[in-house]
């Protein structure tokens, strides 16, 4: 008996919304609540196109593409911009193993422009080739090499010598 598209589509949400909730709050640099939205977005849009993306090689693949491109969109939004004065003091309910070290480098991810950002999550979080992070930001495999570097660079220059202090741990 064929199961229907919604059920098909449900089970995809379940098994993959964990893995895009992680990869959005990387892109977001920690702001849980813009990870949501920008998961559910990206969830809403997968349903509507489900009947053809569920025929393609690699639905998730797909997702976290329509994901990318969701979070470059609405970085491109003017409202986008605005941001709460100063720190709050709860960053996210998950504080992983290291607290200072997560903060740390959300803060160095935040100081990075938004696609910027973006390479540096396809490439080093969801371990993407060039060329697949190429396609996801429709822009060149020289392109991706050359925000990469400038990206890790500045990185590097934001964290300073501490990076060594956290790889340490």
């Amino acid at each position: 008996m064929r199961r229907s598209r919604t059920d098909e589509f449900m089970e995809f949400a379940s098994a993959r919304s964990g893995h895009l909730f992680r990869s959005a709050c990387l892109l977001t640099s920690g702001d849980v609540h813009l990870a949501e939205d920008l998961v559910q977005e990206t969830l809403g849009r997968m349903y509507a196109l489900w009947g053809r993306v569920s025929r393609i090689g690699n639905p998730a693949g797909y997702a976290h593409t329509v994901l990318v491109r969701t979070f470059l969109s609405h970085r491109r939004r003017r409202s986008a911009t605005e941001r709460p004065l100063g720190e709050l003091p709860d960053r996210g309910t998950d504080h992983g193993d290291d607290p200072a070290l997560r903060v740390a480098l959300l803060d160095a991810l935040a100081a990075l422009a938004p696609k910027d950002r973006a390479v540096v999550v396809l490439r080093y979080w969801e371990d993407r080739s060039i060329e697949e992070t190429a396609d996801a930001l429709h822009v060149s495999s020289a392109a991706v090499r050359t925000r990469s570097v400038r990206a890790l660079a500045k990185l590097r220059e934001r964290l300073g010598g501490s990076i060594a202090e956290y790889a340490s741990r």
